[in-house]
C-alpha cells in the first residue's frame, strides 16, 4: 500500500506544478498519477529493500495531450526516493529524451518542488577515447595492425584523417569540448569517429593509463550520483545483457519507466539477434591468424600466453573448415531460391535441413573453445596491465588488450549464431527465425545467417521484469483493436499486472475529419492501385498548404512521386530518403513559416515520433492500410508458429498489429488541443472488409466521412 507521506508528496508537487504553470488538473493525468503511485507504491520489500514478490509493473496507454511525461515522473520519483531506488527513464527517440532533458525534469525541479539530480546516460560509443587517438597519431600513416571487424580491409590513413584525429585530442585536452560527440560544434564522419572511440570489448577500463581523463568514465562518475538517469532502450538492453549494473544502475535497485513503451519488442528481438558472413567471416579468420602470428613475436618470453596461442591453431582450422562446409552446403541448398530476383530465403518455421544443422554445430564447437582461449589470454593480459607479470610488459597488455578483446567479441557472435543454428526449438515453443541473404560483399556476393527470436517475452522475462524493483510501460499506442493482450504476450509482462487506459481530452469529433474517399481500386491490385492513388493526389496536393502522405513501401512512393507534376514535386514535396529526417522537418516547417507549401512523402518511420502541430500539419494521408510485410522474415516465421497451433495469424497478429499502427499514423494530425484537420484514407478495404469495422472501432472518434 501507498504510504500516506509519499502519497502526500506526490499531491503536493503535483498541486505546486498546476499552481505554478496555471494549469488545471487533466482528469487522465490525475488518474495516471494514481495508478502508477498506487503499483510502485504497493511493492513489498524485505529488509535490506529488496522486492518480495510480484505485482511491480504498471502499464499504461495515455493519450496524446494527456500529460503522462509528468504522471510517471510525478508518481515515481518520490518513491523511488523514499526506498533509496534509482529511476532509469528509458526512450526510443532522442527527441523524447531531449524534451526530458531540457524541459520536463527541470520542470519537475522548480515548478513542482521535487529536489532531483538527473542526467542523460550514453553508452561508450558517444565519447571520445584518448588512448585509441593516440594510437592511430602514433602510427600515423597505418590504419593499425588489423582493420577490428569483418569487412575492413586494411588500409593508410589520409594525411586529413589524422589531422582530424589530432583536432579532437587537442579540442579535448584544452578543455573546449568534453569528450561527448554530441556536443562537438563540427560533425565528426563516422569513419573517423570509429578510429577514435571505443567499445566495452576494447576498454582496458581501469587499467588503462588514460582512465582518471577519460571522457566515458568521468561522465559514469556523474551517473552515479543522479537520482533519475534518462537513457534509451538500446543501452538499457545492452546493460541487461551485461547482467545489469555494469552501465546502469543494478535492476534490482531501480525502478524503470518504458516510454515509447510500444518499441521494446522490436528492440529486444533485435538485440537478441544474430547475424554471420561466410565468405568474410573465413577471410577474417586468416586475418586474425597473421596478427596472432605477431603477438607470438612479441611475447617470445611469455610461455603461458604462447600456449595459449599455440592451442587456437585446431579450433581456428575446426571454425574455418565448418565456414566452408556450411559455405558449400549453402550454395547448394539455395542453389534455385536465390537465382531469381529474391535475395533472400528463409526456412519455414524456423527449422535448419538436418546437414547444415551438422555443420553449425562443429562450428558452434570449435568456436567455444576459442571464445575459452581468448577469455584466458584477456585475463593474461589484464595481468600484464596490472604490473602482476615479470615477463608480459604494461604497455604489451595495453597495446594488445583491444585487438584480442575485439576478436574476442567477433568469435563470441559466431558462437551465437552458430549455436542457434545448430540448435532445434522445442515442440510448440516460440520458434527462432532463420534466414539466408544474399549481399555484395568485398569479394563478391556473400552469404549472411541470420537468426531473430520471435518474440522478446523471454529474455524480458529472464534480464528485466524477474530482475527489476518496479517497471512503468507507458506510451500513446500501446493497445491493439482497444486491448492490452497483444503487448503483454509480445513483453513477457505477467498477466496479473495492473492495466489502464488515460483518453486524450481532445476533441476528436470537432477537430478532425476522418475521410475514405470512393476508390476503384484497392491494393490487391497494386499497380492499378498505385495510379489511383497518383491520380487522386495530382488533383488534391495543388490545394495543400501541410500535409504528410504515408506510404506502405518504397516501391509506391517511388511510383507516385514519378506521377507528380514537376512544379509540385520541385515547390512543395520533401521526400524521406533524400534527406535525413530531422532535415526534413526542419525545412517543412521553414517552409510553412515562409508561407509556402510543404508536403511531405514518408514511410513507416514518418507515423510516429513525428510532432508537427498548428499550421505545420492539417492533413495526413495515407495510402494503405499499415499491415506488415508479408515477407518479414520475424513476421512470417512468428505468423506460422500461430497457424501450427490450430489459431489464425491473420485474425490474432495482423489485424491488431495493423490497428496500432493506424491509431499511430491517424495520431500525427492533432498534436495539442487547438489543432484541426483532415485524415484522409486510401484503402477502400476499411469501409469494404470485415475487419475494417475492427479498426475503425479502436480509432479516436473522429467525425466521418466516407463515399
Amino acid at each position: 500500500m501507498l504510504d500516506k507521506q509519499i502519497q502526500k508528496t506526490i499531491q503536493q508537487a503535483y498541486s505546486s506544478f498546476l499552481d505554478n504553470r496555471g494549469l488545471k488538473a487533466r482528469y487522465g493525468q490525475k488518474m495516471m498519477i494514481a495508478e502508477v503511485a498506487r503499483t510502485l507504491g504497493s511493492i513489498n520489500s524485505n529488509h535490506e529493500g529488496v522486492r518480495e514478490g510480484g505485482n511491480h509493473i504498471c502499464v499504461t496507454e495515455a493519450g496524446t495531450g494527456t500529460g503522462k511525461t509528468m504522471a510517471y515522473l510525478l508518481a515515481s520519483v518520490p518513491i523511488a526516493q523514499a526506498r533509496n531506488k534509482k529511476v532509469v527513464v528509458s526512450t526510443a527517440t532522442v527527441a523524447l529524451q531531449e524534451q526530458l532533458i531540457l524541459k520536463d525534469l527541470p520542470q519537475l525541479v522548480t515548478e513542482a518542488g521535487i529536489n532531483l539530480t538527473y542526467g542523460l546516460a550514453k553508452g561508450r560509443g558517444r565519447y571520445f577515447c584518448i588512448s585509441n587517438a593516440e594510437k592511430v597519431l602514433e602510427q600515423q600513416n597505418e590504419l593499425g595492425q588489423i582493420a577490428l571487424y569483418e569487412d575492413e580491409v586494411a588500409q593508410k590513413l589520409d594525411q586529413e584523417v589524422i589531422l582530424e584525429v589530432k583536432g579532437l585530442l587537442s579540442q579535448y585536452a584544452s578543455g573546449e569540448w568534453d569528450g561527448d560527440r554530441d556536443s562537438l560544434v563540427d560533425t565528426v564522419p563516422d569513419p573517423i569517429w570509429q578510429l577514435s572511440t571505443s567499445d566495452h570489448v576494447r576498454c582496458t577500463n581501469r587499467r588503462c593509463s588514460n582512465f582518471s581523463s577519460c571522457p566515458f568514465f568521468l561522465a559514469r562518475q556523474q551517473l552515479d550520483k543522479w537520482d533519475l538517469i534518462v537513457a534509451n532502450h538500446d543501452l538499457v538492453l545492452a546493460d541487461l545483457s551485461l547482467g545489469g549494473g555494469a552501465i546502469l544502475s543494478p535492476p534490482e535497485d531501480t525502478i524503470y519507466i518504458f516510454d515509447e513503451g510500444h518499441h521494446l519488442s522490436t528492440k529486444t528481438t533485435g538485440h537478441f539477434a544474430y547475424s554471420l558472413r561466410i565468405k568474410s567471416s573465413i577471410r577474417w579468420l586468416s586475418t586474425v591468424t597473421r596478427t596472432l602470428n605477431k603477438l607470438l613475436n612479441e611475447a617470445s618470453e611469455h610461455v603461458v600466453l604462447i600456449s595459449y596461442i599455440d592451442k587456437l591453431a585446431t579450433p581456428f582450422s575446426d571454425m574455418e573448415r565448418s565456414l566452408q562446409e556450411m559455405q558449400t552446403l549453402l550454395n547448394m541448398l539455395l542453389e534455385d531460391k536465390l537465382s531469381g530476383p529474391s535475395d533472400r530465403y528463409r526456412f519455414a518455421q524456423g527449422i535448419i535441413p538436418e546437414s547444415l544443422q551438422l555443420s553449425a554445430l562443429n562450428l558452434a564447437q570449435a568456436a567455444e573453445r576459442v571464445v575459452l582461449k581468448f577469455e584466458q589470454i584477456v585475463d593474461l593480459l589484464k595481468e600484464g596491465m596490472d604490473g602482476e607479470l615479470a615477463d608480459l610488459p604494461r604497455e604489451m597488455g595495453e597495446k594488445w588488450f583491444p585487438q584480442i578483446g575485439a576478436f574476442h567479441s567477433r568469435v563470441q557472435s559466431i558462437y551465437g549464431l552458430a549455436r542457434s543454428y545448430s540448435a532445434s526449438d522445442q515442440t510448440g515453443a516460440l520458434p527462432t527465425a532463420r534466414w539466408i541473404q544474399k549481399v555484395d560483399g568485398n569479394e563478391g556476393i556473400d552469404l549472411a545467417c541470420h537468426s531473430s527470436p520471435v518474440s522478446a517475452a523471454d529474455n524480458l522475462e529472464e534480464h528485466l521484469w524477474s530482475q527489476c524493483y518496479g517497471a512503468v510501460v507507458t506510451s500513446a499506442t500501446l493497445t491493439a483493436l482497444g486491448r492490452f493482450d497483444r503487448l503483454y504476450t509480445d513483453l513477457g509482462i505477467p498477466s496479473d499486472s495492473p492495466c489502464a487506459v488515460f483518453n486524450s481530452p481532445f476533441d476528436f469529433q470537432n477537430a478532425a475529419q476522418l475521410r475514405v474517399p470512393a476508390m476503384k481500386t484497392d491494393p490487391g491490385n497494386p499497380d492499378l492501385h498505385n495510379q489511383e492513388i497518383s491520380d487522386y493526389l495530382i488533383q488534391l496536393l495543388p490545394t495543400e498548404t501541410s500535409a504528410l502522405v504515408l506510404f506502405s513501401s518504397w516501391r509506391q512512393m517511388r511510383y507516385v512521386l514519378d506521377a507528380m507534376p514537376a512544379t509540385i514535386v520541385a515547390d512543395s514535396i520533401l521526400v524521406q530518403g533524400d534527406l535525413a529526417k530531422h532535415e526534413i522537418l526542419r525545412q517543412h516547417r521553414e517552409k510553412i513559416d515562409q508561407q509556402k507549401a510543404s508536403i511531405i512523402f514518408g514511410l513507416a518511420s514518418f507515423a510516429e515520433g513525428v510532432d508537427l502541430p498548428g499550421k505545420y500539419l492539417t492533413h495526413v494521408i495515407i495510402t494503405k492500410l499499415p499491415f506488415g510485410v508479408p515477407d518479414d522474415p520475424v513476421d512470417a516465421t512468428y505468423s506460422e508458429w500461430i497457424e501450427s497451433q490450430g489459431r489464425n495469424p491473420f485474425e490474432e497478429w495482423v489485424i491488431p498489429m495493423a490497428s496500432m499502427r493506424l491509431t499511430q499514423a491517424t495520431g500525427r494530425l492533432l498534436r495539442t488541443e487547438e489543432d484541426k484537420g483532415d485524415i484522409t484514407l486510401l484503402d477502400r478495404r476499411f469501409i469494404t472488409r470485415r475487419y475494417g469495422k475492427q479498426l475503425l472501432a479502436a480509432l479516436p472518434p473522429y467525425r466521418r466521412k466516407f463515399s
